[in-house]
């Protein structure tokens, strides 16, 4: 029922869109959230602790982003798009669109995830 895509190699400074498609009406209402998972924190952390990146209450606006994207990334639409500006080497991670029933910054508390896509930012 998610679906991201959109992720590659791109350098410093340069943007890039990702796409969630969401699909199945039963997931109306629900937050979408986008979230990382950095290369080292894949290795070191058994759990794979995921860090939230920016969410939205879908198909309705209110927006909220982490302080280390914010004024860079922007979540809209139903497709829900994230548009990530100015991007440095730290952004480099998978990124995954979940759905959950509450808001939250915890990626364990979201019942629906996509598999993932993948950006690199080289230097």
């Amino acid at each position: 029922q998610l679906e991201e895509s959109g992720g590659g190699l791109v350098q410093v400074g340069d943007s890039l869109r990702l796409s969630c498609q969401v699909s199945g009406r039963t997931l109306v209402n629900f937050y979408i959230a986008w979230f990382r998972l950095t290369p080292g924190k894949e290795r070191e952390t058994p759990g794979k602790e995921r860090e939230f990146v920016a969410g939205l209450k879908w198909s309705v606006e209110n927006a909220r982003y982490s302080n280390s994207v914010k004024g860079r990334f922007t979540i809209s639409g139903d497709t829900v798009y994230l548009q990530m500006d100015s991007l440095t080497p730290e952004d480099t991670a998978t990124y995954y669109c979940a759905a959950g029933q509450v808001f939250s910054t915890a990626w364990d508390l979201y019942s629906y995830w996509g598999q993932g896509t993948e950006v690199t930012v080289s230097s």
